[in-house]
């Protein structure tokens, strides 16, 4: 690690995947932070999430590489896309070797806690403050000044918003606009390797596409579980939280009649979370001032495109590059930060809605049209715009 050098006192507003991240990469850059955590401890939350080469290259950077894939799997195959009623192959795209030969890392699959446990790892113990909720933060004759539920404030230099899609720290730096309902609903649940049909055992990700609905199923934690995450019309159901159930019998009727290997899924897994998915249009800036945003708090996306939490990493990066690179400006660090990510993230905004309603077509011409472009489809190379990205590499002015 760089030795540390005098710079802006950095105050992080969430203690997420995003705002570790920002936090062990200020550290890699030579500047410190504090990183505000409304939880009273950084513990299981979620479910899983692919990590693609994109955040992989980041993650080796910040010497995590040994913890990460101790419960990491890497995807031989990915885009495994099946048809909804009997599995009929649609494409499937082979990531062993070949997304090393072009990108340099592999493709994993991880419970989200093993990842936020990994990115902890690189930020000091000492620089993490739990059971704070951030209330209000404004500017102040000093910096930014942050009040906290139980009663107490600090000041910042620098503030970084990476407290997710309800945001406070964006209510001082956007216009103030609630999120909007997608119409669309989650629904979670992680199988035990033991109760999982070995077909949901392959090192492979795996979507079944289907008349408004899709259900998505890949190996975490090593291969000991299964993860599975489905998409189906929200109906009256606009809850949000990670923390919301439904039952199982709920599950089951959304995906009735399916290939008996999802149903049968469905009834492997316990008592299954459920949350609607939130949107907000992007926004055209993220920083205002001595505050700015990262992750979900600034561009919250569709996990069509599994991005999300890589975009929080490479968010995480840049911002550490400029902020360093303009110790004395930071207001200057945070306008060219804003600059260099907001076209991106746009980007992978509007094409994962895109993909929400590609996914779910009824059967008919249409499904029958893109069925025929998955299988003569090669996603890895077409999205080389995503993966081949190096968000340490690109240039900051």
């Amino acid at each position: 690690m760089p030795v540390h050098v005098s710079g802006p006192r950095i105050a992080i507003v969430g203690g997420g995947i995003g705002g570790l991240a920002a936090a062990a990469f200020l550290r890699r850059a030579g500047l410190s932070a504090t990183v505000h955590e409304q939880a009273p401890a950084l513990g299981e939350v979620g479910a899983g999430l692919v990590v693609a080469p994109n955040a992989v290259r980041l993650l080796r950077r910040l010497g995590v590489m040994e913890r990460f894939l101790r419960r990491a799997v890497a995807l031989d195959w990915g885009w495994e896309f099946r048809r909804w009623a009997d599995g009929d192959v649609l494409s499937v795209e082979k990531l062993s070797e070949v997304c090393e030969r072009l990108y340099g890392e592999r493709t994993y699959v991880v419970h989200r806690a093993d990842l936020l446990d990994t990115v902890k790892s690189a930020v000091p113990g000492d620089w993490i403050r739990l059971g704070a909720r951030c209330t209000s933060v404004a500017e102040s004759a000093h910096g930014v000044r942050l009040d906290f539920a139980d009663g107490s404030s600090s000041e910042a230099d620098v503030v970084i918003g990476a407290d997710g899609v309800h945001s406070v720290v964006r209510s001082m730096v956007a216009e103030p606009a609630p999120p909007e309902y997608s119409g669309i609903c989650a629904f979670r649940t992680i199988v035990p390797a033991d109760a999982a049909p070995e077909f949901a055992l392959r090192p492979a990700q795996t979507l079944w596409l289907g008349p408004g609905r899709h259900f998505v199923h890949y190996p975490i934690s090593g291969g000991r579980a299964v993860n599975v995450v489905a998409f189906a019309p929200a109906g009256d159901f606009t809850d949000e939280s990670w923390s919301a159930k439904a039952t199982i019998e709920e599950f089951h009727a959304e995906f009735a009649g399916w290939d008996p290997r999802v149903t049968d899924l469905i009834a492997a897994g316990g008592v299954p979370g459920r949350w609607a998915l939130l949107d907000r249009a992007p926004l055209r800036h993220w920083s205002r001032g001595r505050a700015t945003l990262l992750g979900d708090a600034a561009h919250p996306m569709f996990p069509f495109f599994a991005q999300g939490a890589a975009q929080s990493i490479e968010d995480a990066a840049v911002l550490a590059r400029c902020l360093a690179g303009s110790v004395g400006d930071p207001e200057q660090a945070l306008k060219r930060y804003e600059a260099v990510r907001v076209e991106r993230t746009t980007r992978l905004q509007q094409i994962s809605h895109g993909r929400r309603d590609l996914n779910h077509l009824p059967d008919g011409p249409d499904q029958q049209a893109r069925d025929t472009a998955l299988a003569g489809s090669d996603p890895l190379v077409g999205n080389g715009w995503i993966y081949g990205y190096d968000a340490e590499e690109v240039p900051i002015g």
